[in-house]
């Protein structure tokens, strides 16, 4: 079974535990965030991976590269560029498929 997990602030992954997301993960400072990514991307049956945008910009350089070529988990950027489309669109976007059909 693939996961979907999310990392960030205790605020912004609040609401995805509520949904029912399980995996969610609480990272405030850079050097969480930095490993708690890290651990997400070497665990196997994370197929997503949901971040705040501001928390990407956040991650090192080259961290950050390797998650935005990301094939598996899929990395998907919660934030103000992604200009008001709904979490389904934007994994549909990601994925070429939606995954609530």
């Amino acid at each position: 079974m693939v996961e979907i997990a999310v990392v960030g602030s205790n605020e912004f992954v609040i609401g995805f535990r509520l949904a029912g997301i399980q995996k969610t993960l609480v990272a405030e400072d850079d050097e969480a965030l930095k490993t708690t990514v890290q651990h997400v991307l070497d665990d196997a049956s994370v197929g997503i991976l949901v971040l705040d945008s501001s928390d990407m910009n956040r991650l090192p350089l080259r961290l950050r590269a390797l998650l935005e070529e990301s094939v598996k988990p899929t990395v998907i950027a919660i934030g103000e560029e992604e200009g008001g489309l709904s979490m389904r669109e934007r994994i549909k976007r990601s994925v070429g498929v939606d995954l609530w059909k």
